[in-house]
């Protein structure tokens, strides 16, 4: 310890033998360590030995000047106490849990025609929630299962009320249209009632249920109302065949601890109704020297006394204080929380996966371009997400005065390029030359696709341009009704100059400007070269094989100074074949009977 005018021995005599907090401190104050005690004498007095075993208690009382207490009532009291300080000041010495956002769940609103929705942050909604879920991803794989099988509406309250026809969701199978009657209340109660018992897990009942309404519906003739209920069936088995891998009932996380060096990997995966939601992997920052379970037993508390914990803990190894931790969880929770850690069986696999996963993550941590990783977090900062974004995609737009227009979407994985999952989109239906309209058919198209299940959501959605664009990007994700994706529009500064970029994010006021050294600016100046590349090049060879094969080219009398004149004056192809014979005779140069020669050949096509 620092020499200091702190007489360590007199406050050793004057401390409590009762459970508490104490808290180091340095010289200026700041709090180096936190930690909980069943004797805070005997505890605390123990840092105070001539010698330590450990490096890291060494390097601590190197710098400790003086030694604050709280006591408690119970032991109970003392390992909440200690996670509110520990969140609250981050203390050095501690094991901090870098990851510490709240997590999605699934909410079914309180309404005659609830609503299933992606839900994060404080439960304070009416309706019930289900979760919590290892991700995003995780959570919208789910609605989007439950869309298939039960055809819940997704849509705010406010569009559910002043829609007059079915919107896209109807027409996609996602909806059952409540909004306009075309399902009564009863009905559409049956299936709400049938997905939460999907949600918990009664897949067999739900079974079981639609057998029965299928054959009353035989029996009454009703054989298209049998048909559809056939194949919803179906569709359970198939979720039911992809979704139950173990026959492992019960409620419970299974959590394991990877090390390489300084860096530890916390994975958990997470079983609810005897199915797997998925896993997370957390890496928390540890000073000095930990053993593995000393680094999960700290890691516990800070995950678990914030959300609803399962009924159930099965951790790798045994873990100091475990019976301290299940009885505060339980209190907490109002029901048993059991933590343990000798399993058999099924058990016994999840916790050889959750192994498996926490070294496979840290080789990927390892792997991962240390740079681009940096960018990520940086941009997640700056955008105030609530993590990094690791899957981005950015669209562009580019044509010739609205000739052969095309759309680039390019995404970012790992802030990495990922070419296999770039698409492009040949504009048909828009005007030409309309940027914005041209913006709605690509992002109805790629998202229309992700929607369904093709494919994955990002989880920021980049749009090359300001406020028209952005708010384009949010009436499309309306009426989609894409949850969870943050959508970012990316402006060009005054002088047009990279560096000068505005940020607008979507439900934001000011845009956001970033300093030109900022490794997240740099990382959407990335992404935004690539769209631009990107549809680039598409326009360029839609050009080309457009005027290699061009109409124009195949009417006689049409000399190329014509075709140029026309193509100029109609913004392209587009234009002169939604052009009348009245349009071209307008134009210098082009007589009735050419232009009737014009207006046959598109007629044609």
């Amino acid at each position: 310890m620092a020499d200091s005018t702190f007489d360590h021995k007199a406050f050793l005599r004057s401390l409590t033998t009762g459970p508490g907090v104490y808290r180091m401190l340095s010289d200026d104050g700041t709090i180096l360590y936190v930690g909980k005690a069943k004797n805070l004498k005997r505890r605390v007095s123990s840092y105070f030995q001539k010698t330590h075993d450990s490096p890291k208690t060494r390097a601590l009382m190197r710098q400790v000047e003086k030694v604050e207490v709280t006591v408690t009532h119970t032991e109970t009291e003392a390992l909440i106490l200690e996670n509110n300080l520990i969140k609250a000041h981050r203390p050095r010495y501690n094991v901090l849990m870098r990851d510490d956002k709240s997590y999605p769940y699934i909410h079914l609103s309180d309404h005659l025609y609830p609503r299933l929705s992606f839900y994060r942050g404080q439960r304070k909604e009416k309706g019930r929630f289900f979760g919590p879920y290892p991700s995003v991803s995780a959570a919208r794989a789910a609605i989007n299962e439950l869309q298939k099988l039960f055809r819940i509406r997704p849509c705010t309250d406010s569009y559910f009320r002043n829609r007059s026809r079915p919107c896209l969701q109807y027409q996609i199978n996602r909806c059952t249209a409540p909004c306009v009657d075309y399902i009564s209340s009863q009905e559409y109660a049956k299936d709400v009632d049938n997905a939460m018992l999907f949600l918990e897990g009664k897949n067999q009942l739900v079974i079981d249920r639609l057998i029965n309404r299928m054959e009353q519906a035989s029996e009454s003739l009703d054989f298209e109302k049998a048909a559809e209920l056939r194949d919803q069936v179906a569709r359970l088995r198939q979720a039911q065949a992809k979704q139950y891998v173990s026959g492992d009932e019960g409620e419970f996380d299974v959590l394991a601890v990877a090390r390489q060096g300084d860096l530890f990997c916390i994975a958990i995966i997470y079983i609810r109704g005897g199915r797997n939601l998925g896993s997370k992997t957390f890496f928390p920052r540890v000073t000095m020297d930990h053993e593995e379970r000393e680094v999960l037993a700290a890691f516990m508390p800070q995950y678990y006394l914030d959300r609803d914990p399962p009924r159930e803990i099965i951790t790798a190894a045994a873990i100091p204080e475990a019976e301290v931790l299940a009885e505060t969880l339980s209190e907490q929770a109002g029901r048993k929380v059991a933590v343990r850690h000798r399993v058999r069986g099924d058990r016994a696999r999840w916790l050889q996966m959750a192994a498996e996963n926490a070294s496979q993550a840290i080789a990927s941590r390892l792997a991962t371009d240390e740079h681009a990783r940096t960018a990520m977090e940086a941009l997640g900062r700056a955008l105030k997400l609530d993590e990094p974004p690791m899957r981005m995609e950015c669209f562009d737009i580019s044509h010739t005065s609205g000739e052969s227009t095309v759309a680039s979407c390019v995404v970012f994985e790992n802030g990495a390029p990922l070419s296999s999952d770039y698409r492009r989109f040949n504009i048909k239906k828009t005007e030409s030359g309309d940027d914005y309209q041209a913006m709605q058919e690509a992002l109805e198209r790629r998202y229309t696709r992700l929607q369904r299940g093709e494919g994955k959501l990002p989880d920021l959605l980049i749009v090359d341009g300001g406020k028209g664009q952005l708010a384009m990007a949010e009436s499309v994700f309306e009426a989609l009704q894409v949850e969870g994706v943050s959508l970012l529009g990316v402006a060009k500064g005054a002088d047009r100059r990279p560096g000068q970029e505005q940020l607008f994010l979507s439900g934001g006021r000011a845009p956001l400007i970033l300093s030109p050294e900022s490794p997240a600016l740099h990382l959407i100046q990335r992404i935004r070269d690539e769209a631009h590349r990107f549809a680039i090049a598409g326009h360029r060879h839609r050009r080309a094989k457009t005027r290699r094969q061009s109409p124009l080219e195949d009417i006689p009398g049409l000399g190329p100074k014509r075709r140029q004149q026309l193509l100029k004056a109609f913004g392209g192809l587009q234009g002169i074949r939604q052009a009348g014979v009245e349009d071209l005779v307008a134009i210098k140069g082009i007589s009735r009977s050419l232009a009737q020669k014009i207006y046959d050949q598109f007629k044609l096509e």
